[in-house]
């Protein structure tokens, strides 16, 4: 067969981004389905589903629609679909995939009454019951409730992101009234009653349904529902002429608040026969279509479900997940980070491995009269960060603290600035990152004076510093003294907090700069090889795979003949399978207890077997719209560690989906063979 002749920009050849998430959505759904799984992990899964969900639309969706409203008919690279029509296809799948959910949801309910667990309705309690119901409203609920009269004297109420609202239809003397009532996020989303050896779990909503009358005195009710709108959080960031980004930034986090809405949710269960009508006037108040219109049946916002989960953990003790504690390595017992690294790389598996090393590595330099420098790049940090503290702690100390703060961090962007501030106000030089580009690198660097002038330590990894998130995500990382690799990252920090010209590296590959070329190299070398030796592999692992020249390339090794895995947890615009195209590439999808989110591409390159790791995936936006590393694993004792790993994920038959040549997955079933979980494996190895 000619492959010359096979045209690899086809659009059947590849899948629509925003379809390929909600596919994975739906992986994350049905772990609830999953026997293996405890009934309170299943709830968090549906929990994470509804989260996953409220990030895509105010994210995704909110950029399609505003593509719409200003007239832009672009389509997109691969699907060549335009901005309305991904619209209706993303509306009908995840209409189906919210039934899915709320039959889940449903069928757990079920299961959890059986253990004496009950979410019940407020018409359903017993005198008892209601009892503990009125003095829950009248002390914790009633006076944090504010309801917004709609008439000619006051307008319609502005709708805040997230919030459960009551939408009442009220009546006085015959004339029909309209009341909003926001649930306000500060107060309790549920209510735990205790009857005997039951527990009755009880929503805030519904508590209200009952005493709405204490709240409209000397009107009618005569019907409410709830409804929650999803608000667009794309908005564009103004970078140009910017002569202070922190402004900046705090001014567009007021303006995100006021963002268009893109989605209205609404509970169906207590509808009348004007529901649609209500429908109707909201849809216009909010400029929405019916396609942006999810009528539920079922309680708005499952992500409440994780904190009933934690909650119901010391009743349900079996099931939960088996506690975890990460390993930290036996070697570090008897030395330090510092001695051991001065002999050899430390590898850490994140969680398996602790990720204590990584926080002592700071720690000691701060407490170590030689230590002449600390810079590091922060995205995401948690709320009680020890980076944080240990670089105030420097910096007060007069050691030379550099941190890169990226502000542009979607979500984290008040977080971010809060830590600028209090980092500079300690005496640390704050950098906010690069002009038009997010800088998700993920890069420690420390310098020490010693008896031959000065050493360098770094920490390079794929993952946030962020210790919370370092016991839920698997990541990977280093510890090194390597001369050529620890100069290229004194090199990239010089880049980042100066005017200097990006430098020649020895081992680092930076986006936007040359890594997706590298990369390409690659391939292109994997291709050069295969034919000669005909041994060609290559594996990648990673969140999400939508850049068009990757994709391309990686058809193109098929067509060679090279053998191509990629695991993929997320997004996938590659449909692998298909004859004279990708006939040679598999996917693997592993949805687990821990979110899959290191980056590994191996190239087998006729045994020489080249290894990175790196902070970005092969999407186009980390290609060319982020600083992002790329570093290879240069001993060989690690990188036959990390293949191993990249094979025992590969052979995964329990946790993992393969996606086939339709653009479907299908779970993996272990069949007659033995039964493999990649996590599981990892969890008992460590």
């Amino acid at each position: 067969m000619q492959y010359q002749s096979i045209d690899l920009h086809n659009p059947k050849y590849y899948q629509n981004r925003e379809l390929s998430w909600l596919d994975f959505n739906e992986r994350v759904l049905a772990e609830v389905e999953d026997s293996t799984n405890p009934l309170l992990e299943k709830l968090t899964f549906l929990s994470i589903g509804s989260s996953n969900s409220d990030e895509f639309f105010k994210v995704r969706v909110a950029g399609l629609q505003d593509q719409l409203k200003l007239g832009v008919d672009e389509t997109d690279t691969k699907k060549q679909w335009s901005p309305e029509k991904q619209l209706e296809e993303i509306s009908k799948r995840n209409k189906d995939i919210v039934r899915y959910q709320y039959d889940l949801y449903n069928q757990k309910l079920a299961e959890l009454a059986e253990k004496n667990i009950l979410f019940k309705h407020i018409e359903d309690l017993n005198e008892s019951e209601l009892h503990q119901t009125a003095d829950i409203f009248r002390k914790h609920i009633k006076p944090a409730i504010t309801p917004f009269g709609v008439d000619a004297y006051r307008p319609f109420p502005h709708l805040n992101d997230g919030v459960i609202h009551l939408f009442v239809r009220l009546k006085k003397s015959g004339s029909p009234f309209i009341a909003i009532l926001p649930v306000p996020l500060l107060i309790e989303r549920f209510h735990i009653l205790e009857e005997n050896d039951k527990k009755i779990i009880l929503f805030t909503e519904e508590i209200l349904f009952k005493f709405l009358n204490e709240l409209f005195t000397g009107y009618n009710v005569e019907y409410s529902f709830t409804f929650r709108i999803t608000r667009n959080a794309d908005l564009e960031l103004q970078e140009e002429g910017a002569d202070d980004l922190l402004s900046v930034i705090e001014d567009y986090l007021l303006k995100r608040k006021n963002g268009r809405a893109v989605r209205l949710e609404v509970d169906v269960r207590t509808a009348s026969y004007t529901f649609k009508e209500d429908v109707t006037y909201l849809m216009e108040e909010l400029d929405l279509l019916k396609r942006d219109v999810y009528e539920i049946s079922g309680p708005l916002d499952l992500t409440v479900l994780s904190d009933i989960a934690s909650q119901l953990k010391p009743t349900l003790l079996t099931e939960s997940f088996q506690k975890f504690t990460p390993e930290y390595p036996s070697i570090l017992n008897k030395q330090t980070v510092y001695e051991l690294s001065e002999k050899q790389d430390i590898f850490l598996h994140h969680p398996f491995d602790s990720f204590q090393p990584v926080i002592d590595l700071v720690r000691q330099a701060v407490e170590d009269p030689n230590t002449i420098a600390i810079k590091q790049t922060l995205y995401r940090v948690s709320d009680e960060s020890p980076f944080i503290e240990a670089l105030k702690k420097a910096a007060r100390k007069d050691i030379q603290v550099t941190v890169l703060v990226e502000l542009k961090a979607r979500f984290d962007e008040a977080n971010n600035v809060h830590w600028a501030k209090e980092l500079e106000e300690s005496g640390a030089h704050i950098l906010y990152g690069i002009k038009n580009l997010k800088t998700h690198s993920k890069a420690t660097l420390i310098v020490k004076k010693d008896h031959r002038g000065f050493k360098r330590y770094a920490h390079l990894g794929t993952g946030n510093y962020n210790e919370q998130t370092a016991r839920l995500y698997t990541d990977m990382g280093i510890i090194t003294t390597n001369e050529k690799l620890t100069q290229d990252v004194a090199d990239f920090f010089n880049y980042l907090s100066g005017y200097s010209k990006q430098p020649i590296y020895n081992y680092l590959h930076v986006s936007p700069f040359e890594m997706r070329d590298s990369f390409i190299d690659n391939i292109e070398k994997e291709i050069t090889l295969h034919k000669h030796y005909g041994n060609g592999h290559i594996i990648a692992k990673m969140n999400s795979l939508t850049d068009k020249k990757m994709i391309i390339k990686l058809f193109k090794a098929s067509q060679a003949g090279v053998k191509v895995d990629l695991i993929i947890r997320g997004i996938c615009c590659l449909i692998p399978g298909i004859p004279g195209v990708s006939e040679n590439i598999k996917v693997h999808s592993i949805v687990g207890r821990f979110l899959e989110h290191s980056r590994v591409y191996y190239f087998y390159q006729n045994g020489n077997k080249e290894l990175y790791l790196s902070s970005a995936d092969m999407m186009t936006r980390n290609m060319i719209k982020r600083v992002e590393l790329a570093f290879p694993i240069i001993e060989e004792k690690w990188k036959k560690y990390v293949i191993n790993i990249l094979k025992l994920y590969m052979y995964d038959n329990t946790k993992a989906w393969i996606l086939g040549a339709d653009g479907r997955y299908t779970k993996a079933v272990p069949n007659n063979t033995k039964p493999i979980s990649s996590q599981h494996q990892l969890i008992n190895y460590f």
